[in-house]
Order: C-alpha cells, then sequence, then structure tokens
C-alpha cells in the first residue's frame, strides 16, 4: 500500500480549518503542519497534534508537504505560490489566484518555468451541478446558446460590517463573491471578451458597492447579464439555490438560466425546457428534469488535488485559467468606472 500524501496548509482560518477538516477525514491524505502567525493557530496546531510554523517558508523546508493548500490573505497568495514553485512543491491555492492580473501574470510565468502543477480553489467547478450545467451546453441540447441570466440577490447582516475592510472598494459582491459565478459562467459557456457595467453603494453608502448590473459577450456571440446585490432579501443567489453549504437555508429557485436555440436549463433546479413538437410560442413546452451525481465539490477537489499532484490529473483550473476570471471581474470594475465597454482582450494584452 502507498503512503499517504502529506499536505500542509497555510492560513488556519475559517477557510484554512475547513480544508483541514478534508484532510483530516481523508483516507488519502494526512496533515503535514499549519503555517499561521497567529496565537490562535499555534493553539488549533496544538490541539491538531500537528507541527505549526509562524512562517511557510519554515514549515516547506522543515516538513518538506507533497502539497500546500494556501488559505492565507489574498495578498499573500503570490509570494507563498511563488516559494512553493521554487521549492517544488504543489500548491492549491484559495480564489482568487492573486490580487491582481498582473501578479497572477507574475506566478503563471514562474510556474511554467518550475514546472510544479498548481491548482486554483474555484471549487463550484468540481460541483455535480455546474458539471452537469457545462455537459448540457457543450454537448448541445440547448442547441445555439443565445443568452445567460445570472442573479446573485441576498442580503448580507448588517454585523457582515463591522470588519473594516467590507465597507471599502475590494471588499464587496463583485471581488467577493461575483467572481465565483463568473468563473462559474466561463466554464459553462466559454470565455467572456466584452464586458459593461454599472454599480452603487446607494443602499449603505460606503465606499464599496453593495449592487451591480452587468452586460456580458461571450466569444461563441452569447449574450448575458447579471444581476448582483447583497443588499436585498431574495431567494435568488448560488448560496440559496445550490444546498452546497448547510449554513444556508436552502430555496428551491433556480440563480442561472442558459437559453439557447433549441431548449433552455435552469441551474441549480436543473429543468431542460424544450419543444418536443412544432416549436413556436402557441406550442406547450415540456420540461425535464436533468439527472445529478451527489458528492461533496470540496471532497472532489481534495482527491482533484492529490491527482494533480501525483500527475495523474491536470488541474481542473490552472493558474491561467484563473487569470482569466480574475480579469473579467477587474473588466466589471473598470466598465463601472469609466462607463465604457471593456475588452477582456486588451485587460490580457496589458500583462503580457
Amino acid at each position: 500500500m502507498s503512503a499517504k500524501m502529506r499536505i500542509a496548509v497555510a492560513g488556519a482560518g475559517l477557510i484554512g480549518r475547513r480544508h483541514i477538516e478534508l484532510i483530516e477525514s481523508s483516507r488519502d491524505c494526512v496533515l503535514a503542519g499549519i503555517a499561521d502567525p497567529s496565537p490562535a493557530a499555534r493553539d488549533y496546531a496544538l490541539a491538531h497534534n500537528v507541527p505549526c510554523y509562524a512562517d511557510h517558508r519554515a514549515l516547506l523546508a522543515q516538513e518538506k508537504p507533497d502539497g500546500l493548500v494556501i488559505a492565507s490573505p489574498n495578498t499573500l497568495h503570490l509570494p507563498m505560490a511563488l516559494d512553493c514553485a521554487e521549492a517544488g512543491v504543489p500548491a492549491l491555492i484559495e480564489k482568487p489566484v492573486t490580487e491582481t492580473v498582473a501578479t497572477a501574470q507574475r506566478l503563471c510565468t514562474a510556474v511554467k518555468k518550475s514546472g510544479v502543477p498548481m491548482l486554483v480553489g474555484h471549487h463550484r467547478r468540481h460541483n455535480p451541478i455546474i458539471k452537469s450545467a457545462r455537459e448540457t451546453v457543450a454537448g448541445g441540447k440547448l442547441g445555439q446558446l443565445t443568452a445567460v441570466v445570472g442573479l446573485w440577490l441576498l442580503k448580507k447582516p448588517d454585523d457582515y460590517f463591522e470588519v473594516a475592510w467590507r465597507r471599502e472598494q475590494g471588499g464587496g459582491p463583485l471581488l467577493i463573491n461575483l467572481i465565483h459565478d463568473i468563473d462559474n459562467l466561463r466554464f459553462i459557456c466559454g470565455e467572456i471578451v466584452e464586458v459593461q457595467a454599472l454599480t452603487s453603494n446607494k443602499m449603505r453608502g460606503f465606499a464599496v458597492e453593495d449592487t451591480a448590473a452587468l452586460l456580458l459577450r461571450f466569444a461563441n456571440g452569447a449574450l448575458g447579464t447579471v444581476t448582483v446585490s447583497d443588499a436585498t432579501p431574495a431567494p435568488w443567489s448560488w448560496e440559496l439555490t445550490a444546498g452546497e453549504n448547510a449554513v444556508y437555508p436552502r430555496q428551491d429557485q433556480p440563480c442561472y438560466v442558459f437559453a439557447g436555440t433549441n431548449g433552455s436549463l435552469s441551474v441549480p433546479t436543473m429543468e431542460l425546457w424544450s419543444y418536443p413538437h412544432n416549436p413556436g410560442w402557441h406550442a406547450p413546452l415540456s420540461r425535464e428534469p436533468v439527472a445529478l451525481a451527489k458528492f461533496d465539490p470540496l471532497v472532489e477537489q481534495l482527491r482533484h488535488f492529490l491527482a494533480v499532484i501525483a500527475r495523474r490529473e491536470q488541474p481542473l483550473i490552472s493558474v491561467e485559467d484563473a487569470m482569466g476570471t480574475l480579469a473579467v471581474v477587474e473588466a466589471v470594475s473598470d466598465a463601472a468606472r469609466t462607463g465604457h465597454k471593456i475588452s477582456l482582450r486588451r485587460i490580457m494584452e496589458q500583462v503580457a
């Protein structure tokens, strides 16, 4: 029997501890150590009987793990990942891959030079709902994709904003929440090539946006709209509809609609709508449920990461791919600030 892989975690906050739980529950890996300078992290590591290092570089040097999960604050993603590349240690980097497209490009160059595989933690790509939606669209069941509708509408509680950075630019739903939905849409529908956007902070008056409206053009010609607000009681968001996280009360509603020339798909309700005979608006529509496998996307992400370390699988979302998602989010911010259409090609050419 082969030895279990030794996986370390940098950052023992909320997300990092979830990764630790998954590693400790796995039959295929063990926790090699934790890197986090906080006293709380030291106490946590002691309780889990694993070494704790204030600096991730000391962990890499002393423990020589097979892989490192980077669940640190966003500003540390780049230096930690660069150190992993230099040390030859594959990494699972929580989203966003880095803070900016420019820094993501630096990391992309380092990864290509080193040959060390890295996986970015857009974990929803591992969700069976998203995988099935991608297969439905790519498999042609909808015909030619024409239009995409995305909704992310919910109300964050007032005490959420007691943390100062959540009231400042970069702490709002565009970078913190919408990046997940943008990645879902890219994964299901293909590349986004042009963006227009409006944002508003009228509801709370903070420096950060609370509401945004997006218009997207996809490379395949489809158009998309996405409406975002964290200031309204509503059931239409991935968090409340997908059932992925039990802390959110699940609602039987869609948050995405994918429309094509032969049919339409609502997600995550997974209903396929089409005309079985005599297509046209006077004919009755049929509604067909799309069957789904059931598995925890975070468990699947860890399995995949171990396969990436072993070179059995290529990263489902590479640094370069994740940079594409980050570029769309930057384009949305630029479009809202300038009032102009923003070309994704221009964003990428600026860092090439």
